[in-house]
């Protein structure tokens, strides 16, 4: 990643490492190596708190014009991320997400068949509850404005997986363009998602729903 930002005529760039209470030795590996390279940054989670949490925790932290969000395995390579800026900027957009839905060709290796077709079915009851009309928002390489950030973020209430969508509705409450761009994506191997997580997360799209009818997403959020 930091080869790939070496190459880039960025003004500004910071990688920023979120730990979500891991119990190996991530955050002393990350420290260690942010020691000696000034522009990586370890944000710490008070505990295990899911990845909408972490992805919060880090698009809140983060200083930069354009802020990007990447799994660590990067199953999307980062160089993607010239694809996605390119597409914001052309379509003057603030928020571009990584879609495997809209190309599929782009997928180098897939899902096992059951978490695949598990997505699909998601997607279609995320799209009939929210309306949040994109084919893959669950893709962890999602490109973000500051401005929309600042205004998205805080009012995020969820703390899972549904985070993804939730996000993504608030963009829609509040008017901000987002857009879906066909990225390159490969799955790696060792999710640590369980089944029952899966299966929580279907419930999502209606908690977003219960959220937006007791006013969670009017200014002042929480």
């Amino acid at each position: 990643m930091l080869a790939y930002l070496a190459t880039r005529q960025f003004s500004f760039w910071e990688v920023l490492v979120v730990d979500d209470g891991s119990s190996d030795a991530t955050a002393q590996c990350v420290s260690g190596y942010a020691a000696s390279h000034p522009g990586v940054r370890l944000l710490s989670n008070p505990g295990n708190r899911g990845k909408g949490y972490s992805v919060k925790h880090g698009m809140l932290a983060a200083e930069g014009e354009w802020i990007l969000f990447t799994d660590a395995d990067l199953s999307s390579p980062i160089a993607e991320l010239d694809v996605l800026l390119a597409a914001a900027t052309r379509e003057h957009a603030q928020v571009a997400i990584g879609s495997r839905a809209l190309d599929r060709s782009l997928v180098g290796v897939h899902q096992p068949a059951v978490r695949e077709y598990a997505g699909r079915v998601f997607n279609l009851l995320m799209r009939a509850v929210t309306g949040v009309d994109f084919q893959d928002t669950q893709c962890g390489f999602k490109l973000y404005h500051s401005e929309a950030a600042r205004r998205i973020f805080p009012l995020q209430q969820l703390d899972g997986f549904g985070a993804d969508v939730e996000d993504l509705f608030i963009a829609k409450l509040l008017d901000i363009k987002a857009i879906e761009v066909p990225v390159r994506w490969n799955n790696a191997e060792g999710s640590k998602v369980s089944v029952l997580n899966g299966l929580d997360s279907f419930l999502d799209p209606l908690r977003i729903r219960l959220l937006q009818l007791r006013g969670k997403y009017a200014t002042g959020g929480r």
